[in-house]
């Protein structure tokens, strides 16, 4: 199990830097989405600076999820990036379900593996 946690842990990390970099840097070509999807990233990109925001989010908790430091902390700031995502996608694109669901899920497996770490955060 422990080994299963660092490959997810590891996949998750590098998945978040390479798509963070790939904003900047534009490696990776962007595939065709749906005219609404289309609309939606326009507009997200338009603003100038929400696409930045999270790709240095994606970069810098990819980076703290592969060298496991503050991974329950790099994991709540992913969360709603990661939601928004999977719910951009489930809505406009559902070509693109698979990929942000697989992600989302590995966040939200490394939080319920880390549960302790939020018992804290949780207090009423």
């Amino acid at each position: 199990m422990k080994n299963v946690k660092m490959v997810i842990r590891i996949l998750l990390g590098l998945g978040m830097i390479v798509f963070g970099l790939n904003k900047f840097l534009e490696f990776m070509p962007m595939p065709e989405v749906s005219p609404e999807m289309g609309a939606w990233m326009g507009a997200i990109m338009a603003t100038g600076f929400v696409m930045k925001l999270v790709a240095v989010i994606e970069i810098v908790t990819g980076l703290l999820i592969l060298i496991n430091k503050y991974v329950p902390l790099a994991l709540i700031v992913l969360l709603p990036v990661m939601v928004i995502a999977f719910l951009s996608h489930l809505v406009l694109d559902p070509i693109g379900v698979p990929g942000s669901a697989v992600f989302l899920f590995f966040i939200v497996l490394l939080m319920i593996w880390n549960k302790a770490s939020y018992k804290d955060v949780l207090k009423a």
